[in-house]
């Protein structure tokens, strides 16, 4: 696969790949708008971050974990962070990195959760040097982990997510509501207003035909 490199300046937030194929709209409220809003589920992520930054690494016989760890790629053009990198020590005695993203929920029927976590071993294979197979995602809700391979699909659509969400930030325009049952857990939806923002009307006529109302 061939990488157009990103200088310093371009680099995103990786999480933005996460938020994009969830809602390309939600996406662009977040990292082009620049617009948050904290709900029951946001909070309870949080928490569940905030527990895995709590310690710096720590060490269990041949696995090192380290918490929070830096992540950048200037193939992808990303820069973030993971919430946990266990190092497992191989026979030849190296360290073979294997990072778990947490989660507060439980497994999604999209790929969201999956892309942000490949693009956290792009990002590692990159600064390290290494090729790393395969991670893993921790849901608070089943509290299970779900194993993931890093196999060519799943490399490729993170890559081809990346393009797009360098392209989406680029435009500076966010993408027209289109109503779904899980607009109802996001926590943008009161600011978002995909009931109404989905219709063939802007948000600014919108509240212009409110006020006019009165």
């Amino acid at each position: 696969m061939t990488y157009r490199p990103y200088s310093e300046d371009e680099l995103i937030m990786l999480s933005a790949l996460q938020h994009y194929v969830y809602c390309p709209r939600q996406c662009a409220l977040i990292h082009i708008e620049q617009v948050w809003s904290e709900n029951i589920f946001t909070a309870e992520g949080r928490i569940m971050h905030d527990k895995a930054d709590s310690n710096k690494f720590e060490s269990r016989g041949n696995v090192r974990i380290d918490y929070s760890v830096p992540l950048r790629s200037l193939k992808l053009g990303l820069v973030g962070k993971a919430d946990v990198v266990e190092f497992h020590r191989t026979d030849n005695g190296l360290w073979l990195p294997f990072p778990v993203e947490y989660k507060r929920g439980k497994p999604k029927r999209d790929n969201c959760d999956r892309v942000q976590l490949c693009a956290q071993a792009v990002c590692l294979e990159e600064m390290l040097n290494v090729s790393i197979p395969g991670g893993a995602l921790f849901y608070g809700q089943t509290r299970r982990r779900e194993d993931v391979v890093f196999d060519e699909s799943l490399r490729t659509e993170t890559a081809e997510i990346a393009r797009k969400v360098h392209e989406l930030i680029s435009s500076g325009v966010t993408p027209k509501a289109e109503y779904a049952g899980k607009c109802d857990k996001c926590s943008l939806v009161e600011l978002c207003m995909p009931k109404t923002c989905g219709k063939a009307r802007s948000v600014r006529r919108y509240l212009m035909s409110m006020a006019e109302a009165e």
